[in-house]
């Protein structure tokens, strides 16, 4: 067996360190808006009684965005390369981002955060891409681990930023650190993997692929359901803790942004915990499925919690940050099912689609309020995404140390 090279781990994980730097940029810009909603509102003149139903307005604005970019970015990454996707959604985000500071009403706010929302969605797709495709087989999951760790403390930065300065100074401290941002992926190398297959007559990036073949279509879906429950409980039971709060008699009015801050510090322990325990035991999947189980449980906490106060929120906000850490695992296992030639449109379309399902999960939660009221509601959504994620995560096959070095035919 070779040993690897000194110089060339170290350019790995440089690889790594600014994907993660990528990813925590990528994090701030994607929940700055869940953070200072109600501040920013208040200054657009968004009535009190029109805030929830404008905030998803916004939110959903946000993840079609992602949604559209997802597929955008995914393509163009199996075509032109990796880099190249790092670099056009990064500018596209970050110009974005600074124009946000500028809305002076809810039509134009929800336009610029859909436009920011195309630029974010390459971003942690073309990173896990290049850290799976760059790694050796049996240490890539330490890679993704710290990529999605690292990243997920933007949102922590958001909470901050928010605290010391207005709403839209934060939108301007996102887009400036956008655009340092690219000065550091100056350098930073492209996929071998993508190389070896960036001349040869196979196609690449054709999304029409994941639908003319029955076992990829069926394992493509699977991968997108195993994510779905994870931003249900960012976009809904977090963000709109003011409103779950008044709901469960809370003494004081809960706080989204302290909610975000103290989930994503669940979160980034939670992919380091998934992370290690996909490493320890081999098996990406049996760590998927004990966190969808926590995702029950702290649910069940946070839902049945009367005369829930600011500080017992605070701890099951960090517990269901925890329970929803495997974010990165469910990434990686979805960069792992498929070749070279679809890798990139998979590892970024997955995470996007599942951001973009809030969108659907959001009118159905709607239904349910309208016809129960917003806890039974929040119940059956939780119970309804689990299981359906739970179910798909059977489906699919371990991918723990799979050789990557592949394409689909």
């Amino acid at each position: 067996m070779t040993k690897e090279n000194p110089s060339t781990t170290k350019n790995v994980w440089l690889l790594v360190i600014v994907a993660a730097l990528g990813y925590f940029v990528d994090i701030y810009d994607l929940v700055i808006f869940s953070i200072v909603r109600v501040q920013s509102f208040h200054d657009i003149g968004i009535p009190e009684s029109e805030m929830r139903v404008d905030g998803e307005y916004v939110l959903n604005m946000q993840m079609g965005g992602l949604l559209l970019g997802g597929l955008l970015w995914g393509i163009l990454g199996d075509k032109f390369g990796r880099i190249k996707v790092l670099f056009g959604s990064i500018l596209m985000y970050s110009l974005a981002n600074i124009a946000n500071g500028l809305v002076t009403d809810i039509h134009s706010y929800a336009i610029i955060r859909f436009i920011a929302g195309i630029g974010l969605a390459g971003e942690l797709g073309a990173g896990i891409t290049l850290v799976s495709e760059t790694m050796s087989k049996n240490k890539r999951g330490y890679g993704t681990m710290v990529v999605a760790s690292v990243g997920v403390l933007g949102a922590i930065a958001a909470y901050y930023v928010s605290e010391f300065f207005d709403w839209r100074s934060a939108y301007f401290v996102g887009g400036g650190m956008g655009l340092l941002l690219l000065v550091l992926r100056i350098g930073t190398f492209e996929s071998g993997m993508f190389k070896d297959v960036a001349g040869k007559s196979i196609e690449k990036g054709k999304f029409s692929m994941l639908f003319t073949n029955r076992k990829r279509f069926k394992r493509y879906v699977y991968c997108l359901l195993i994510g779905l429950p994870i931003w249900f409980v960012v976009g809904i039971l977090i963000t709109q803790a003011p409103e779950f709060g008044h709901a469960l008699n809370a003494p004081i009015t809960l706080s989204a942004g302290k909610g975000i801050l103290f989930t994503y510090l669940g979160l980034s322990l939670g992919d380091v915990l998934a992370g290690l325990f996909a490493q320890i035991t081999k098996s990406r999947r049996l760590a998927v499925f004990i966190f969808q189980g926590l995702i029950i449980v702290s649910s069940i906490w946070y839902l049945g919690s009367d005369g829930l106060t600011e500080q017992r929120f605070h701890w099951i906000a960090f517990f269901m940050g925890i329970a929803i850490g495997y974010w990165a695992t469910f990434v990686t296992i979805a960069s792992e099912q498929f070749g070279t030639n679809l890798r990139a449109t998979v590892t970024t379309t997955a995470p996007n689609f599942v951001r973009g399902a809030l969108i659907p999960s959001t009118l159905l939660f709607e239904f349910f309020v309208r016809r129960t009221d917003i806890i039974t509601a929040a119940y059956l959504m939780v119970f309804l995404l689990t299981g359906i994620a739970i179910f798909a995560l059977s489906q699919l096959k371990e991918s723990f140390s799979r050789d990557l070095d592949f394409v689909e035919r």
